[in-house]
């Protein structure tokens, strides 16, 4: 039914309908009214259309919501309230939806709900925080900036969300995302704020910190020496100062603004910690062990902060103090496992083997445990001690039979890293002989065949852990990727139908999708190749995925892109096998843009 341009509802609209209803089914008693012999009729036939208030199906949606709620349905209770937001204009509904949305464990519902909550409210940071978290989420980080800084403008610089700019630009660079549109938003949105505004100090620190980041040191350092002036007080300001002077190679200055910021704010812990690195840098270490005994001090002595510091010094190769600072976690019941790991690696540097190996030794079963292993097995190695090595292996096979094909594999590593690849053949063949259907061992003992050229060995090994595991996507990769990189005649046909089934399991996995691209350049199809390793190239930028994608983009004459990628791969890889095969088969690659590269 048709409605009017602003429906209102209040408490008690929804009642009318409702008692309308009620009042013409009560006439029907009344003299005059039809007679259940007669035809019946619609009521409402000739009533004028409802232009306030819910008609029937609005009602009936609405109702539908509210009890999809409560029966946790909460998908279709927030599509029944978006529906009913965009019948209505109504931002009450449109937050109910988005409320609704958010136990759905739906994002896009939830995207959508906010997004139309925000359509019809645009003068409430809510939605807008809302929309810049689940942007966070996925990693669009110019997208999160700019609903921030919406919530910002909106909220007349809402001083929480300003504060978080900071924090938000750190984190986009630490995933790597590019500064330059994240410092254009932000330098947009300084253009339009006023210079008085409480919120402009957070936005500044941002943009300095993008400046600096896109290679613009010296607008970075005019922002923040401006901002020194203005608000000498922000701590952030001191410790962002500190950060980029020591990571521009400048520790005198950064230590002087460390030490200004902690005269504006005593005991922060990010200073405190600035100031032990600028010590340390400064090459003070009895004062970067004073700054950090203060530190321990005025924060407790929790065990993470402990590691962390003894990370520090062990980055600048100071052992002593690093493990001054770790072995008080030694005899705690509940030491992070991190702990026994950094003290085996100091005793190892240090030439004590026994207290290495001891210290290896507790570390836990969990993430640490095979990083232990392997350092002390290769230790033992390295000091002629292989018998040792392999006892000490076999030992921890059979405490940990949980990590059994790991450790097995870790012992045929170092064989072969030794030389001895009689040794690791025999334990490998003992091992399946015992546990033929053991994945890892199979695929480790199929790879070593294709190292060694055995193309045979290798098949019969993958078509094992195939027919096994008929979803096994490594497996099914590995087997149609040498399939197609052999060129094998007739084969080319089924490598891509078994790569083709590794990415109907693995879509986004960047090997299947450079094997997919490979395979169709062996079949003489270039055009198709080149988006599959694009997106290879894009998702994992490897040696191997860039010389495959160099040779499709020179056999669709796309030479200048090919030599440019060269470039890239020749500064970026210092070890690229497949890159010098390739300009092995292929020199007219270097005859011109590439030849002054390393």
């Amino acid at each position: 039914m048709p409605r009017g341009p602003h429906p209102r509802l209040s408490r008690h609209a929804p009642l009318a309908p409702l008692a309308l209803a009620l009042l013409l089914a009560g006439c029907q008693g009344l003299p005059g009214a039809s007679s259940a012999a007669e035809p019946a009729r619609d009521p409402l036939a000739g009533a004028p259309p409802i232009t306030r208030g819910l008609d029937a199906t609005g009602l009936a949606g609405l109702l539908e919501a509210e009890l999809a709620g409560q029966r946790s349905d909460y998908t279709r209770a927030a599509r029944g309230f978006l529906e009913a937001a965009e019948r209505y204009d109504s931002v009450a509904l449109a937050e109910r939806a988005t409320l609704a949305a958010r136990f759905s464990e739906d994002p896009a519902l939830l995207e959508e709900a906010a997004q139309r909550w925000q359509g019809l409210a645009p003068g409430s940071d809510a939605p807008s925080r809302l929309l810049a978290s689940l942007a966070l989420q996925r990693g669009d980080w110019a997208a999160a900036l700019g609903h921030r800084l919406d919530a910002i403008e909106q909220a007349a610089g809402d001083q929480d969300a300003s504060q978080a700019l900071l924090g938000l630009a750190e984190g986009a660079l630490d995933a790597g995302a590019e500064p330059a549109p994240l410092l254009d938003r932000l330098r947009t949105h300084l253009a339009r704020t006023p210079a008085s505004a409480a919120s402009r100090v957070d936005a500044e620190l941002a943009t300095a910190l993008l400046e600096a980041a896109a290679g613009q040191p010296a607008a970075a350092e005019g922002r923040l020496a401006r901002l020194a002036r203005q608000a000498p007080e922000r701590p952030e300001l001191w410790h962002l100062r500190a950060r980029l002077a020591l990571e521009a190679e400048a520790p005198a200055a950064a230590r002087d603004y460390a030490r200004r910021g902690l005269a504006v704010s005593p005991g922060d812990p990010r200073l405190m910690l600035l100031l032990a690195r600028t010590e340390l840098a400064l090459g003070s270490v009895a004062a970067a062990e004073e700054a950090i005994e203060a530190l321990l001090a005025e924060h407790g002595d929790d065990p993470a902060l402990r590691l962390g510091l003894a990370r520090l010094f062990l980055e600048h190769d100071h052992l002593a103090p690093a493990r001054r600072l770790l072995l008080p976690l030694a005899g705690d019941d509940d030491a992070p496992p991190l702990a026994f790991l950094l003290l085996g690696a100091i005793a190892e540097e240090r030439g004590e083997v026994g207290n290495a190996l001891l210290y290896y030794r507790q570390v836990p079963e969990g993430e640490q445990f095979l990083p232990a292993r392997v350092n002390a097995a290769r230790m033992l190695m390295e000091a002629d001690r292989r018998l040792d090595a392999r006892t000490f292996l076999r030992l921890e096979r059979l405490r940990h039979a949980p990590y059994e094909s790991e450790l097995v594999a870790v012992e045929v590593e170092l064989l072969d890293e030794a030389g001895l690849n009689d040794q690791a053949d025999a334990l490998l063949d003992s091992e399946l002989a015992r546990r033929p259907d053991d994945e890892q061992l199979r695929y480790q003992r199929a790879m070593r065949a294709f190292a060694e050229g055995d193309l045979a060995a290798m098949e019969a090994d993958l078509r094992h852990l195939i027919e096994h595991d008929p979803d096994n996507a490594t497996a099914l990769n590995a087997l149609g990727y040498t399939l197609a990189d052999a060129d094998i005649e007739g084969r080319l046909d089924e490598a891509l139908a078994l790569i083709e089934r590794a990415h109907a399991l693995a879509p986004d996995n960047p090997a299947i999708l450079d094997s997919l691209g490979w395979v169709h350049y062996r079949r003489g199809e270039p055009a198709r190749a080149l988006p599959w390793l694009r997106r290879a190239w894009a998702a994992m930028p490897d040696q191997e995925i860039a010389a495959h994608l160099i040779e499709v983009l020179w056999a669709l004459g796309e030479k200048a892109e090919a030599r440019a990628l060269l470039d890239e791969a020749r500064a970026r890889f210092e070890t690229r096998p497949l890159i010098d095969e390739l300009l092995r088969r292929r020199p007219e690659l270097l005859e011109t843009g590439a030849a002054s590269s390393p």
